[in-house]
């Protein structure tokens, strides 16, 4: 995607408001990339952030811990236990984003955030949510393309937003090391056959992240093909099992537990290739999802990870060190040693 120098202005129009109030570097990274809508805040920095959706809030605490108001999501003790105490207790605060709405407009103003910032899918409807409630609150909607490729620019136009430009270019380079290296994997990739995959995202495995979708996007980064290629639709969507033995994938990745138990009972699930033959892989998901769950930027860790088992069969030795580096730089905290040993021992057999 690349920038349209007025797209910040015509969007603002839409809402019927100003321009961003912003440096000309923020304004020059707008475009495709982002939307803003409704008046900035009356003081003009950003203190108080609202995170709309899980990608947001990953987005926002790799940036300015200390801007957030809270999760839009649940995350699990697991997660919170290993976070910074100040972002780990962070409340539940609820989404204005993905399926469903928690948020009501009275909580949200209860919260008095100076920008609300959203990262994933931008279409109409997203567009037509934002637009109204900028019109409501006054507060400014920022709604911002989440494609992994665009995970640099993302940085650096959230970081300029959020008084955060040094952080943000450490992490958009960092961002685009990773990127380059998928780039070379599926180079690759393109001479020879791309392993063939399958997201089992719900406990039963039938629920998947569809081919083209943005939860599968770091598999097909990693030069693999989602088996799961339904040309009438994209996004999350439910396969039959009937489907599923027809595709035989090379693997089968899930960040399901229960799903991992449940094809252990199954005859059915025990007829693919990828069970029988121990490519049957549990993703963590510590702090946040490494492949999906949510998919925004910390994506970049799975990335790298998905890289190593698609050209060794299972993460090396050195995906141990790029692990660590990346608790330290993206989340900054360290990586807790049972989790490196999970991310390396991620492969299970029925």
């Amino acid at each position: 995607m690349r920038p349209v120098a007025d797209e910040p202005q015509a969007a603002a129009a839409i809402a019927g408001t100003a321009p961003l109030a912003w440096s000309a570097r923020a304004l020059a990274s707008g475009g495709q990339l982002w939307r803003a809508f409704g008046p900035g805040p009356a003081h003009g920095a950003i203190q108080r952030v609202y995170a709309a959706g899980p990608p947001a809030s990953v987005l926002v605490y790799c940036l300015a811990p200390d801007k957030m108001l809270g999760w839009p999501y649940e995350l699990s003790s697991a997660a919170l236990a290993m976070l910074p105490p100040a972002q780990g207790g962070l409340p539940m605060v609820g989404r204005l984003s993905g399926r469903g709405s928690t948020l009501s407009q009275e909580r949200l103003l209860a919260l008095r955030p100076d920008l609300i910032l959203d990262v994933g899918t931008v279409n109409d409807n997203y567009t037509s949510a934002a637009v109204q409630v900028a019109a409501q609150t006054g507060i400014r909607y920022i709604l911002m393309a989440g494609d992994l490729n665009d995970s640099p620019e993302q940085l650096r136009a959230a970081g300029e937003m959020l008084d955060a430009q040094p952080r943000a270019e450490l992490l958009a380079s960092y961002a685009r090391s990773i990127l380059d290296e998928a780039a070379q994997a599926r180079s690759r990739f393109a001479r020879a056959s791309s392993p063939s995959v399958y997201l089992a995202r719900s406990s039963d495995g039938l629920e998947t992240g569809l081919a083209g979708s943005i939860h599968g996007q770091a598999f097909s980064m990693a030069g693999a093909r989602n088996v799961a290629h339904t040309p009438a639709s994209s996004g999350v969507g439910r396969v039959s099992m009937e489907q599923l033995l027809a595709w035989d994938p090379d693997y089968v990745f899930t960040q399901n537990p229960a799903f991992v138990q449940h094809t252990r009972q199954s005859p059915l699930w025990m007829q693919l290739r990828a069970v029988k033959e121990k490519r049957l892989v549990l993703t963590p998901m510590l702090p946040f999802g490494w492949v999906d769950a949510p998919p925004g930027i910390n994506r970049l860790l799975g990335l790298h990870w998905l890289i190593d088992i698609f050209n060794t069969g299972r993460p090396s030795a050195q995906t141990d060190d790029f692990i660590v580096d990346f608790f330290r730089v993206f989340y900054r905290i360290d990586a807790p040693a049972e989790l490196l040993a999970s991310a390396r021992n991620a492969q299970h057999s029925p």
